[in-house]
């Protein structure tokens, strides 16, 4: 789809993200000019600074952007309110489309994200199972739907396409991120160490039984690589480890891995009853020199709460993308022990 001829321009929005960043450097890694796109100068990486919320912003920023020949779209501002969210979601989206237009950017592709809730499972809704890209929307807003309506729409008249990916709790290494389940759980589990506690599961009975599914990082990134160049067209694919779990199978896992005893589950209010262990938090970090002694900036118990409460079967149909090319796959229970070493020796957690 792509010239071949020239480097590839990357322009990767929300590469502060745990799927951003490690698209950023997956493609880096492969010989693409690559740059973030974020409201602050994100590390190592080449970053436009911009605010998508504001066009005018955005428009002056991308004027060092103008080559971009590919954007990966991983920005997401969440929001209580369904409408509100989408709404606003997709204006983020209008900016930097609008942006990159007014620049003389030559984009040939966009590659978006989105997650599980584009079947409706933040609704409370008994997905049918396994979800295929195929099933019909429901009623919305959803901002996964808005925001490709747009894209279908410009790309009508634009010279570019579009491909949309859809991961589901994505694994990974990062922090300042809300939804990285692989740092609820390193830090839920530290924490119930140094409270001489046994790991237990915080969600209900029937969430640690039901049939679920992650998303690596590192494979997501390999996937957006390859949308970027060789999925069709105008299409939306699931993307997943392939494998599918329960937690009541994983949590063993963990428990063993990290050398601590397991026990039964006992559902709590993460967001609720992580709120004293702010103290505890800071002594840990001033114990094994970590990085970010605020707990509240370095987890987001509420999604945690999310997943771990969720009382449906939650597993994606993943013929298509592997029809369409890709075929990797990865063992989940390795996925997740692997992002919690790596957050310990980034001294994220002890």
């Amino acid at each position: 789809m792509s010239d071949t001829s020239a480097r590839p321009v990357a322009l990767v929005a929300g590469a502060a993200g745990i799927i951003g960043n490690a698209a950023a450097h997956e493609l880096k890694d492969n010989g693409w000019t690559v740059r973030g796109l974020g409201r602050h100068v994100l590390g190592d990486m080449d970053t436009v600074q911009a605010d998508l919320t504001d066009p005018e912003a955005t428009q002056a920023a991308l004027a060092e952007a103008a080559d971009t020949t590919h954007l990966f779209y991983a920005a997401l501002k969440p929001g209580d309110d369904l409408a509100a969210e989408a709404e606003e979601n997709g204006r983020m989206l209008a900016n930097l489309l609008d942006g990159l237009e007014h620049v003389g950017a030559p984009l040939q592709r966009v590659v978006i994200y989105q997650g599980f809730k584009i079947y409706g499972i933040h609704l409370g809704a008994n997905v049918r199972t396994p979800a295929r890209e195929s099933d019909p929307p429901h009623m919305p807003p959803n901002i996964y739907q808005a925001q490709e309506a747009q894209l279908a729409a410009r790309a009508e008249r634009a010279d570019w396409d579009y491909v949309a990916l859809r991961p589901d709790v994505v694994v990974g290494d990062v922090y300042g991120n809300a939804m990285n389940i692989a740092l609820v759980i390193g830090v839920f589990a530290e924490i119930s160490r140094a409270l001489h506690i046994p790991l237990r599961f915080p969600g209900t009975d029937r969430a640690y039984e039901q049939m679920v599914q992650t998303t690596d990082a590192g494979l997501l990134a390999r996937a957006s690589r390859w949308a970027a160049d060789e999925a069709p067209a105008g299409q939306a694919y699931n993307v997943t480890n392939v494998d599918t779990f329960r937690w009541a199978r994983l949590f063993p896992d963990v428990a063993d891995h990290l050398g601590l005893e397991l026990a039964e589950p006992v559902p709590l209010d993460l967001a609720t009853h992580m709120a004293d262990k702010a103290e505890l938090w800071r002594e840990l970090a001033d114990k094994h020199d970590l990085i970010e002694p605020d707990l509240g900036k370095l987890v987001g118990w509420g999604f945690g709460d999310f997943v771990f409460k969720t009382e449906t079967d939650v597993v994606s149909d993943t013929n298509k993308i592997y029809t369409a090319g890709f075929t990797e796959r990865m063992d989940s229970s390795a996925s997740l022990l692997a992002a919690i070493d790596s957050l310990k020796a980034q001294r994220i957690i002890p």
